[in-house]
């Protein structure tokens, strides 16, 4: 069974730089529109498919959206297709960038 780690918003940032990781941010182009995190890749989860190839596989992945649902499925996903995969637990919301 794949799995996923849970990274606490308020950890985010010491996640990525010791792991080296990419940010992806799945959510809407107007969500991302409201602020995200600093060099995040912005694929929505509706274009995930057609889009998995821009994801770097060689590094972890870090999955944000704006409570932490999407991105939970998202991290479920990418874990079950080989990626080292993670999910923002609360997502921007619990970082206050987003209602």
């Amino acid at each position: 069974m794949s799995t996923f780690t849970q990274v606490a918003a308020t950890d985010w940032e010491t996640w990525v730089v010791t792991k080296d990781a990419t940010i992806l941010d799945v959510r809407e182009p107007h969500e991302w529109a409201q602020g995200t995190l600093p060099d995040a890749l912005l694929i929505p989860q509706g274009q995930l498919m057609d889009r998995l190839h821009e994801i770097p596989n060689d590094r972890p992945v870090l999955c944000v959206c704006r409570s932490g649902s999407r991105s939970a499925n998202v991290a479920l996903f990418l874990a079950y297709n080989d990626f080292e995969a993670a999910n923002m637990a609360g997502g921007m919301k619990a970082l206050g960038m987003q209602a």
